[in-house]
């Protein structure tokens, strides 16, 4: 075979590999370290703090906590059946009585089919039954004529809708219906720059209603939808390789993995997603536990599709705490951030002045102590958002955007961000 032969066939074998979605060889160093970074939030044990999705991203990767798993899985349990089975706190104010939200006891029933246990028992009926009335409440705010909007988003509705179906527990089709009709408007989804992660959700509940056959009189609408949800995540991926951008992009390649509809296109979008991860591994990128436990289950070719029928046994490597580092005897350096609030009156420009290395929030509460700033954050499973900024109230259809001045949204939660010496950030207050 000539030279330009041989070329020929390996490119052709090339377009026959590429046809599926597949994240492999990923150097396993730096999944080893990505999954280190969820070691110390295992020690969380407060209810505020507790995350099933830590739990199910172990559970769906190639590594284990040891111990360490099944106390959290004990934590989980004790904190969530708690909460829910205990009467409705008074409205005093008590955040530590406050019930976990739609998404988080969704996440909490993916948890316990992640250790290969179905509901069950007057305990577990209560539970499907708390997430069912979440959804149906959802429902009646989207509205007989779709003009609504849910309670708290689509992606929380299809994640509700992902965690009973695991669990084999049938939605009634109206239910289904409200997020199909969703994608196929999807005016009505794409809201914001978070639309690929709730397009994902959406499919990855899609894939699993089909898989099931749970709601067989919509089977072909479900079928169309989900063509339709994998084919607007590959346009828009960036030229960079990310669906959306970097943190979007886990949950879009575990609905992209598990693809029943292999093209070429889909291939080396992958081919090329998986660079841009590769990439984002080695800058450390990642973060936020909800980011990596949605990360850990595409490196190991899995997906939250996958709970329902979970491999309780496959070996995992277990984890060893990432070696500490010696502490740095010298003084820590200062950096100047300004900080701009917009779209309310009076507006408010300051700089503010904290330890290189502080996070956005470290930066808000600096402000906050030493001026007239003041701010309120509320839990997430991303983590804590803003909700008031000198005391203004986001209102109804209505949020506070980070940005990096002039225009840039950021991307990761005040958390997370770490911002540099010299640069404003802007706090705006939006309609959509």
């Amino acid at each position: 075979m000539g030279h330009l032969g041989a070329l020929l066939f390996l490119l052709g074998g090339l377009g026959a590999l590429a046809q599926i979605c597949e994240i492999t060889e990923v150097d396993s160093t730096l999944v080893e370290r990505l999954g280190q970074r969820l070691l110390p939030w295992m020690d969380r044990l407060s209810p505020e703090q507790l995350n099933p999705s830590i739990y199910v991203g172990l559970r769906l990767s190639r590594l284990q906590a040891g111990a360490k798993e099944a106390h959290y899985l004990h934590s989980l349990k004790l904190s969530y059946q708690q909460s829910l089975l205990r009467p409705s706190s008074s409205k005093d104010g008590n955040d530590s009585e406050a019930k976990p939200s739609m998404g988080q006891l969704a996440l909490y029933l993916l948890a316990l089919r992640a250790n290969c246990e179905f509901v069950g028992g007057r305990k577990g009926d209560r539970l499907v039954s708390q997430l069912k009335r979440f959804l149906e409440d959802e429902k009646a705010a989207i509205g007989h004529n779709h003009q609504g909007h849910p309670l708290t988003s689509y992606y929380q509705y299809g994640l509700g809708i992902l965690a009973l179906c695991v669990h084999q527990k049938r939605v009634h089709d109206s239910v289904v219906g409200k997020l199909l009709y969703a994608v196929e408007h999807e005016s009505h989804l794409l809201q914001d720059h978070v639309s690929v992660d709730t397009m994902a959700m959406a499919g990855l509940a899609f894939s699993c209603l089909e898989l099931s056959n749970l709601n067989p009189s919509q089977r072909d609408r479900i079928s169309l939808a989900l063509r339709r949800v994998q084919e607007k995540i590959l346009k828009a991926q960036t030229p960079e390789g990310y669906f959306g951008n970097v943190y979007s992009t886990p949950l879009a390649l575990q609905l992209l993995t598990g693809s029943l509809s292999p093209t070429v296109e889909l291939g080396m979008a992958c081919l090329k997603a998986k660079a841009a991860l590769q990439a984002s591994l080695q800058h450390k990128t990642f973060q936020n536990p909800l980011m990596i436990s949605q990360l850990l289950p595409v490196l190991n070719q899995k997906s939250y599709v996958d709970l329902i029928s979970p491999d309780c046994q496959a070996p995992r490597a277990l984890l060893e705490p990432a070696p500490e580092t010696p502490p740095q005897a010298q003084v820590p350096e200062f950096i100047d951030v300004v900080l701009k609030v917009s779209g309310v009156s009076p507006s408010y420009t300051h700089s503010v002045s904290v330890p290189a290395g502080s996070s956005l929030e470290d930066v808000l509460k600096n402000a906050q102590e030493h001026g007239r700033f003041r701010f309120r954050t509320q839990a997430s499973l991303s983590g804590p958002f803003l909700t008031s900024v000198l005391g203004k109230k986001a209102g109804e259809r209505e949020f506070w955007q980070v940005l990096q001045a002039p225009d840039t949204p950021l991307q990761q939660g005040i958390a997370d961000y770490r911002p540099k010496d010299g640069e404003t950030i802007e706090l705006r207050l939006v309609s959509w």
